[in-house]
């Protein structure tokens, strides 16, 4: 039987599900020891099985000030690790690399006013790691001046954005966030009556809306590969440089190919 090294692994305690859909579903965990971390990163998560340890990264959805770890998962029904996850109950044990990692961090040392955070389902995640961070330093100083965070977070249905009421509510509080939430398949979703399209088709109406532009704002990009590969596109042609967008690609399975959805 595999083992995990214990100078490298916590062994992490599952202490609170919320099923969002039937193959989407928030975890937090117990990690067990210090686990430090920035807004935006990701943690490696793991299960030992019989034959071997299956270990993925995964953003962040919490703050560094929160006492537990929580993700928000896509089932990936023949992935080697989210089909265990899925299974998985309070009480359960699953392993944790011991340390944050990754760059898809907000970037405020450019000085840029605006940034314009692009997501897809799961991709929401380390938005909201950015968006409760802020909240708290916003409620104990309220009249220091915080990034202008822009939220487009698309899914096919609306029961698939796990933070829409989260994101929502911050953003009727708070002068620095605004979120607006949108779906691909209308047609599924017959009570929905927010914005309609997809991501990337979308990305031009609200940097006209917002009047952004490559001197005053960055680019975020997080969640579908392809929904990434044709946001780049669409930006790079408005004038943005690489250096003025970050992206982080998750795999997604065939349910949410945005190739197939039509407005």
């Amino acid at each position: 039987m595999p083992t995990a090294d214990n100078s490298k692994f916590y062994s992490a305690r599952i202490v609170e599900r919320r099923d969002v859909s039937n193959d989407l579903w928030a975890l937090r965990v117990d990690p067990g020891g210090q686990f430090p971390y920035r807004p935006g990163q990701y943690a490696t998560l793991g299960v030992i099985t019989p034959e071997k340890h299956h270990e993925r990264p995964y953003s962040i959805v919490s703050a560094p000030h929160e006492q537990h770890l929580e993700f928000f998962f896509e089932l990936v029904p023949h992935g080697q690790l989210t089909p265990r996850l899925h299974k998985a109950r309070v009480g359960d044990e699953i392993t944790l690399r011991k340390t944050g990692k990754g760059t898809f961090t907000l970037d405020v040392s450019s000085r840029r006013a605006n940034h314009f955070l692009i997501s897809t389902v799961t991709g929401v995640a380390p938005y909201v790691s950015y968006v409760r961070s802020l909240y708290r330093q916003w409620k104990a100083s309220p009249d220091v001046a915080l990034p202008k965070l822009l939220i487009l977070d698309g899914a096919s249905r609306s029961w698939e954005m796990g933070y829409s009421a989260e994101l929502v509510a911050v953003a009727n509080e708070v002068p620095w966030l605004t979120y607006i939430p949108t779906v691909s398949r209308p047609w599924e979703d017959r009570t929905w009556g927010g914005e309609v399209g997809r991501v990337d088709d979308l990305i031009r109406k609200y940097t006209d809306l917002w009047n952004l532009s490559p001197d005053n704002s960055k680019i975020y990009l997080c969640g579908h590969p392809e929904m990434i590969e044709n946001a780049r596109g669409i930006v790079r042609r408005r004038g943005w440089l690489e250096t003025a967008i970050q992206a982080e690609a998750y795999f997604v399975p065939p349910r949410h190919d945005y190739s197939s959805d039509t407005e």
